[in-house]
């Protein structure tokens, strides 16, 4: 049964090379939705048949899919969701990864799925995705696929799907399935493709996953079994060896299709036969191949030098992967090893926080790849004392092994759970199709089921009083033992005796460590700092459309409310405070950068991070901080028994905020250890660079470099956002499921309560945004990647603000046109690059910085012709109108994910960001789709003439260290 995550491809554990991976590990449940119509118990009885993913299971029959079984053995699962309304989400999963491929065939899997999507006996070469396109799907994001180790899936998700849409669309796929156009040309095309994503996803990230894989897995087939194989058995594959691959592993016994969407199920079954119950393959189908078990005989510790990365340890400790049935009790004892682990998260990070000897460290249990049952521990060291944080951790760990949890710890984590899995129930109406229709078909993976909701939530309170504290050191006991223990050790240069000193220390005896434990208690609203008497309203009135509101408190505070029942169980909270980017000089350096970690982590008042997550704790509270170019903002989502106390979360930290110095230098210590990463491929180095390039090396935009990062101080930070949580605007955002008198009661209590602030004007050089001047010839950046990696970028400048907000609008359907005819060129034809992408940057906050940029990552040797390509692209575009089809093709994709992204509040809530100090983004809001879908081929000319222009556009590549430019 589905109760957490599983990561894709090859699962292997995370290492903390970001510094999101900061915060406490948090426990992401997905489940499958929809009330559960059977009660938790023993296995049934009686002579009823249980659908073929239930089979030898008792949990809960989830009674909302429609099961079936065709003749030739294809296997299906459908349900009706009318989320969002009109998307039918299909996925057809075959059972053969990279797992099935034979030593020559490595990387056929991946290698088939790009081909399968190219065409078949249906649809001629490349058509298909041009069909799709025509119904209002987006490729990419609507119609992909993924090989893992295990399985391929292919994945489509129809917007307003019709009967003759859905009805083209099984045919399409049905021939994708049983008869793909596997020729010379098309084997020969797609190879260039398949060998530029192998090209532009290879970075020190890969090569060290590559690295992690082998040596963890070491005897077994995932150890050298990636899903992209082999640059040799790439190049040597031919048609007839696709051919046979194909022949032999995409057969209707393999196959399972699920669907999930706005459809009669009964209409959707007969349409999975009409095209699917003729698919019929000669002879026995060929048994999965065996995927080993961990082998004992492999070396126990590895290091791993890759240029760029932080110092990291891997620990997995490996058992041999058995199938079990899926029942009520196995997933009550699996639920109980989640706990187990997430007490041990909890005091790593505890820890961590208190300026231990690692930045962080985290324990996960994962069934990878049905090969190994596994327990992984990951951790970045402080410093460069490697051991140290190996031995710390492994005390911590140890400690968990010898004494049991107080059971105020098993309560702590359960509450926990127990309200992730509550969330779930409350939102079940809402979770849409795409979910619910791959959950299915990742359960057929790991070989288990989906229950509802309300079946999960079941079992994991029926399980409680199994949770004992003999209980989880127990479980806790046997997730940290096996016969097969590897510690591998990942360093950025190599270190004289790393390999000796890291035997040493694992086989190193350690003691239980002393404390570690959090110390029991319970932290309340109370405990937050006492805010001042509630404001009056001075004004509400309608705003907008769909009953916006708009209000106005006694002390300045604006809100905007939209009270809605269109997420059950769900309210969105946007504080928006300040003058983000704008508020910050474009000359003067100020650590506006450190914000993000540094605020969040340094708690409110008396009240340290620690305190915040008991407050948190069984309960929806979040806290996510970015910064906006108007203003700066926290945000959560929430629920209605928690909103209240979530916006005095928010109130109270601009009120009474803690500077505490210990995130700081965690934060410090965590971009420092990740900063040269950035550097070792193209793709980083634009993440790193690009916008400050484009914003004409405007210092708010920039990187700070390691010098910066290191010289910052708490008087520093504090200096500089002290001011900014103390003075200028206030905009709160409430849009959800509660009463409107009593949310504008909760934000007058809270907001409402604070002081009146003081705006402090906004310069008005920080008002405004430049774009570089035209370059002849690119500016070079360099990486320290791989030489056959390079990136190369093309931008203008557009412009901003409101006055041009039909052109900032059809720029959107302009730049889908020409993303297009870059993807037919760059990839699908010359296989020069794999994700050639081209984006519309219009700031409404300022008069002007806007920009179309493409970019795309290519070989060195191709830089050439992408820009050649380019500039010829733009200059066809701005001297022809393109035609109606090609236009449609851009306009009805975005045309349903406005329709799709309308009927949930995150939309309206971004589009009325910053509405109550500018009216004119409500007209904004009520125009967007008008000005955007009502656009004809002689306008986008005219954009691409006026703004496409040859002697306005500036230009960059990242090239490799050594490698010549112009090369």
């Amino acid at each position: 049964m589905t109760f957490a995550h599983r990561r894709a491809l090859e699962a292997l554990p995370a290492l903390a090379l970001v510094l999101a991976s900061l915060s406490q590990p948090a426990v992401a449940q997905q489940l499958v939705t929809t009330p559960a119509t059977t009660q938790v118990g023993a296995a049934p009885t009686g002579a009823a048949k249980r659908p073929w993913l239930y089979e030898n299971s008792d949990v809960p029959i989830d009674s909302a899919w429609r099961f079936g079984e065709l003749p030739n053995g294809l296997r299906y699962a459908i349900r009706r969701n009318g989320v969002p309304p009109g998307q039918v989400a299909i996925r057809l999963r075959i059972d053969a990864g990279s797992l099935a491929e034979r030593p020559d065939e490595l990387g056929f899997a991946h290698f088939m799925e790009h081909l399968t999507f190219r065409g078949s006996r249906h649809v001629p070469d490349g058509e298909s995705k041009r069909i799709w396109q025509r119904l209002g799907v987006t490729f990419g994001s609507d119609s992909n696929a993924q090989t893992t180790p295990t399985g391929t899936t292919y994945a489509l998700d129809l917007p307003q799907a019709t009967a003759a849409g859905i009805d083209e669309s099984m045919k399409i796929l049905s021939g994708m399935m049983t008869d793909p156009n596997i020729v010379d040309s098309a084997v020969n095309a797609e190879r260039s493709v398949v060998l530029a994503e192998m090209r532009e996803g290879t970075n020190a990230q890969t090569r060290v996953g590559d690295a992690t894989r082998t040596f963890f897995f070491a005897g077994q087939p995932l150890g050298t079994h990636s899903p992209i194989g082999t640059t040799a058995t790439l190049n040597a594959a031919t048609t007839a060896g696709m051919e046979a691959f194909h022949n032999r592993w995409y057969r209707p016994e393999n196959a399972v299709i699920s669907v999930a969407g706005d459809i009669d199920p009964i209409e959707m079954e007969a349409l999975i036969k009409k095209h699917f119950a003729a698919w019929n393959v000669p002879g026995k189908a060929e048994p999965l191949p065996d995927f080993g078990v961990p082998d004992k005989s492999k070396p126990a510790t590895s290091v791993t030098v890759e240029p760029g990365i932080p110092t990291a340890i891997s620990l997995a400790f490996l058992k041999p992967w058995k199938q079990r049935a899926d029942t009520i009790a196995y997933n009550q004892a699996k639920l109980t090893d989640m706990l187990a682990l997430q007490m041990i998260n909890r005091r790593l990070e505890q820890a961590a926080r208190a300026g231990g000897s690692f930045v962080q460290a985290s324990v996960d249990q994962q069934d990878v790849s049905r090969s190994v049952d596994g327990t992984f521990v990951s951790i970045v060291p402080l410093g460069n004392d490697w051991a140290k944080a190996l031995s710390d951790v492994r005390a911590i760990i140890e400690d968990a092994r010898s004494t049991p949890p107080t059971q105020a710890e098993i309560d702590r984590e359960y509450a926990q759970f127990d309200t992730a899995l509550a969330i779930q129930v409350e939102n079940q109406d809402t979770e849409a199709g795409s979910k619910q229709a791959w959950d299915l078909v990742s359960a057929v993976d790991i070989r288990e089921t989906t229950v509802s909701p309300q079946a999960a939530l079941d079992i994991f309170r029926s399980g409680k009083p199994g949770m004992t504290p003999d209980a989880m050191l127990e479980s806790t006991r046997r997730l940290f033992s096996s016969d097969v223990v590897r510690a591998q050790l990942l360093l950025p240069v190599a270190q004289p005796g790393a390999q000796e000193k890291l035997a040493s220390t694992l086989a190193a005896t350690v003691a239980a460590a002393k404390g570690a434990r959090l110390a029991d208690g319970t932290v309340t609203m109370d405990d937050l700092p006492p805010l001042g008497p509630q404001a009056k309203v001075v004004s509400r009135v309608p705003v907008g459309a769909l009953g916006m509101e708009m209000i106005t408190f006694s002390n300045g505070v604006k809100m905007t409310l939209f009270a809605n029942d269109a997420e059950t169980e769900k309210v969105r909270i946007n504080v928006r405070f300040g003058h983000g980017q704008s508020g910050f000089s474009p000359t003067r350096k100020v650590p506006g950068w450190a914000g993000q970690y540094g605020l969040v982590a340094s708690g409110i008042g008396k009240l340290g991070q620690r305190e915040l997550d008991d407050l948190a704790n069984g309960r929806r509270l979040g806290f996510d901080f970015g910064t906006d170019e108007d203003a700066f903002e926290f945000s959560a989502v929430t629920r209605p028994a928690d909103y209240r106390d979530q916006l005095r979360l928010f109130a109270s930290k601009l009120a009474f905020p803690r500077w505490d110095a210990a995130p700081l230098a965690r934060m410090k210590a965590g971009m420092s250890a990740a900063y040269d990463t950035v550097s070792s491929a193209p793709d980083g180095v634009l993440t790193r660079d690009l916008e400050w390039l484009l914003r004409d090396k405007d210092v708010r935009f920039r990187t700070p470099d390691k010098a910066e990062i290191n010289a910052l101080t708490p008087e520093a930070f504090r200096a500089t956002w002290e001011p900014i949580l103390a003075a200028g605007p206030i905009e709160v955002q409430v849009f959800g499921q509660v009463n409107a008198d009593e949310a504008i009661a909760a934000v007058g209590a809270t907001f409402g309560a604070l002081p009146p602030r003081k705006d402090v004007p906004v310069p008005a050089a920080n008002r405004t945004l430049r774009f570089p001047a035209h370059n002849a010839q690119p500016v070079v950046l360099r990486h320290s990647g791989d030489k056959d990696q390079a990136a190369a970028v093309v931008a203008w400048p557009t412009a901003g603000g409101f006055a041009l907000r039909k052109e900032s609008r059809q720029l959107e359907i302009l730049t889908r046109i020409f993303n297009d005819r870059l993807f037919e060129k760059l990839r699908s034809t010359d296989g020069a690059a794999y994700s050639p992408s081209v984006v519309n940057n219009w700031p409404f906050a300022f008069e002007k910085g806007g920009y179309v940029l493409v970019s795309s990552q290519v070989k060195p040797a191709s830089v050439g012709y992408f820009f050649k390509l380019t500039s010829e692209t733009a200059a066809d575009l701005a001297a022809r109108p393109v035609s109606g089809d090609e236009l449609q093709r851009a306009v009805a994709p975005m045309r349903q994910l406005l329709s799709r992204a309308s009927t949930g509040n995150a939309f309206w809530m971004s589009q009325m960001e910053g509405a109550t100090q500018d009216l004119r983004y409500v007209d904004a809001m009520k125009t967007m789709a008008n000005e955007m879908l009502n656009v004809t081929p002689a306008e986008i000319q005219a954009l691409a003439a006026k703004y496409l222009v040859p002697g306005k556009s500036w230009s960059a590549v990242v090239l490799p260290n050594g490698v010549a430019a112009g090369k």
